[in-house]
């Protein structure tokens, strides 16, 4: 059976889950945390190119760093290396659901309620991007996963900055990153974009989940980008009576042309998503009444008016995966169409094009410079800051009654639109938020825990991804968490990282050959290896203080803080000797046999038994003054 791919010696490559003009996406599993994960590597001839490998590992970075429920999560980074080219890979969430581009093409009709609660959901991530200073750039169906749960993830964050940044041309563009359908009319002049640019093409998913096509279709990439940069769309009641003019009125504010007329960022236009699902007054302006005779006439074209002709293919294309890069356009084979539509285009050209120069004219190409102000940064000032700010650029402050959670301090602006730097008439108003302070959140209980289990239930209290620190501890069980930082049940703000303390296993050691060294030289040695000495001492024949035996045996690995026990020679074992008595018959001066007087019966007068000598005698019985 062939190996498996293994990318960094972690990373198990399996089923190939999509692939698309710019990489190759896998069912992957980490060994190490034994998760399942998706891994994106990128295309093996793109890889060749030393300045993309640069700009896809720095934007991979970028996208690492983006923390959000609404955001499919980038766990790691790093490269492979095939036929001696790097090949740059990302290991990201696996998600287990489907695509909204699957969604679309799946049959299934939306209710327009569900489709502005999905956008909702990719506007709060966006939101959040823009926050971090990334622009997404890539806004399609085929990048937002919808869950099991019907949640909403947004992907490949930062990748399309990547390709935007190193000059590919419309053609390159439409096959790497996805489809003309989705750029903003600023994309495809090839002009600077900003965070508006993602809320047009934010407007052209909610306008395909509505109406389940595209504002925009043609036969060619260049023909769909020059609807968005000249003709303004139908709204979206045209193709479906159910859309209200509330939510036409929110679509076309979000496909306005110029980004000045836009949602000036994420949070406003989501705010006017949820204040339609509520059934409260919006932003945007109500659609005009031409627009809505245009509504009613178009549509009845030759055929029957019931009756409406999809854009483009619904079905699945073959050899596309859940994480495809959506690449379709306009399918179907041109239809044919009678003289009258075709007279009635070109008249509608010459009036677009008569009207355009008119108003240059009139009014000049930006309405007078002389009546712009710039928008001044507010984000961290004081009400009164930015009053006063305002003030000296010919503006006015509303403060929304709503508040944010941010990391700012409570009180402090949090957040405004239009955005800093922008062009905007004079005496607008800038709305802003203030913080209602950071969002806290409790420390859950994570001691005894797998390591596993620990980061899920860190990310499930909505926390970020925490750091794990790996080190020997001899208090818990092996690749278990034995420590937080901060401790459970802390309550701290939900942008602070978490660091789990996990026991990877207490490290180990050969025992050494101790036998023959003195007690102090096996102490010694043991110690610096990580042992403990226990010492038993018993008699030998080997030299006194000398090591004669061990447990455990030399060569053996055991865990460090082991305790081995060695035997000390204290020496040979003393002989037991017989005391020395005297002779019981010595010979005496004379020869005689010597008698002792203790035993003897007193003669000097001593009688009774009282043997204790007189003066100048001797009680010794080997003194010879007592011998007979």
């Amino acid at each position: 059976m062939e190996e498996p791919r293994r990318l960094g010696d972690r990373y198990e490559l399996g089923a190939v889950l999509g692939r698309g003009g710019m990489a190759e996406v896998y069912l992957g599993r980490d060994i190490r945390l034994g998760r399942t994960v998706a891994v994106k590597t990128l295309r093996a001839d793109l890889a060749r190119d030393p300045s993309f490998q640069a700009r896809f590992r720095r934007e991979a970075q970028s996208a690492a760093s983006l923390n959000h429920p609404a955001i499919v999560a980038v766990y790691d980074t790093g490269e492979d290396y095939i036929n001696g080219i790097s090949i740059p890979y990302i290991v990201m969430e696996y998600v287990d659901g489907s695509t909204l581009r699957e969604l679309l093409h799946s049959g299934r009709r939306l209710l327009p309620e569900r489709a502005m609660e999905m956008t909702a959901g990719v506007l709060q991530a966006l939101e959040y991007s823009h926050r971090n200073g990334i622009i997404h750039r890539d806004i399609k169906p085929a990048n937002v996963m919808l869950t099991r749960q019907g949640t909403v993830k947004v992907m490949d964050f930062g990748i399309a900055r990547a390709m935007a940044d190193n000059g590919m041309t419309m053609t390159q563009t439409a096959a790497v990153i996805g489809t003309a359908q989705y750029l903003s009319p600023e994309q495809a002049r090839g002009e600077t974009v900003d965070a508006r640019s993602d809320l047009y093409s934010t407007g052209c998913l909610l306008y395909e989940l509505l109406t389940e096509r595209p504002p925009f279709v043609g036969d060619s990439p260049v023909a769909v980008a020059y609807q968005h940069v000249r003709e303004d769309p139908l709204p979206p009641s045209a193709y479906d009576p159910e859309v209200s003019p509330t939510i036409d009125a929110i679509v076309l504010k979000s496909l306005a042309k110029n980004p000045d007329n836009r949602y000036q960022s994420a949070d406003e236009m989501r705010a006017d998503l949820e204040r339609a699902l509520h059934g409260m007054p919006i932003a945007a302006p109500a659609v005009m009444a031409p627009m809505e005779a245009a509504t009613q006439y178009l549509p009845a074209t030759p055929g029957p008016s019931t009756q409406m002709t999809p854009a483009y293919s619904t079905a699945p294309q073959h050899g596309q995966h859940q994480y495809d890069l959506d690449d379709d356009y306009d399918d179907e084979p041109p239809k044919q169409r009678g003289w009258a539509w075709a007279l009635l285009a070109i008249a509608c050209v010459a009036v677009l094009v008569a009207a355009f120069f008119v108003g240059k004219t009139l009014l000049g190409s930006d309405g007078g410079e002389g009546d712009k102000a710039t928008v001044p940064s507010l984000v961290g000032k004081t009400e009164q800051q930015a009053r006063d700010s305002l003030t000296n650029a010919t503006l006015t402050l509303t403060v929304s009654p709503e508040q944010e959670a941010c990391d700012k301090p409570k009180g402090v602006i949090c957040s405004q639109s239009p955005a800093a730097d922008q062009q905007v008439a004079k005496d607008s108003q800038v709305t802003v938020k203030l913080s209602s302070g950071p969002r806290m959140g409790k420390v859950p209980l994570l001691v005894g825990k797998k390591e596993e289990d620990a980061i899920k239930a860190v990310k499930d209290a909505g926390f970020a991804e925490p750091r794990v620190e790996r080190n020997p501890n001899f208090n818990c069980s092996r690749e278990m968490v034995c420590d937080t930082d901060p401790k459970a049940n802390t309550e701290v703000e939900l942008t602070t990282v978490i660091t789990l303390k996990v026991n990877s296993g207490k490290p180990q050691e050969d025992v050494p050959r101790l036998i023959g060294m003195t007690e102090a030289e096996a102490k010694e040695k043991l110690k610096d290896l990580g042992f403990k000495a226990q010492v038993v001492k018993e008699f030998s024949e080997q030299p006194q203080g000398t090591v004669t035996k061990q447990t455990p045996e030399s060569g053996n690995k055991y865990d460090k803080g082991t305790t081995v026990t060695i035997t000390v020679s204290q020496g040979a074992s003393p002989t037991p000797t017989q005391p020395t008595t005297p002779p019981t018959t010595p010979t005496g001066p004379t020869g005689g046999t010597p008698t002792n007087t203790a035993t003897q019966t007193p003669t000097d007068g001593n009688q009774g038994g009282n043997n204790k000598p007189g003066a100048g005698d001797s009680d010794n019985p080997f003194d010879p003054r007592n011998w007979d």
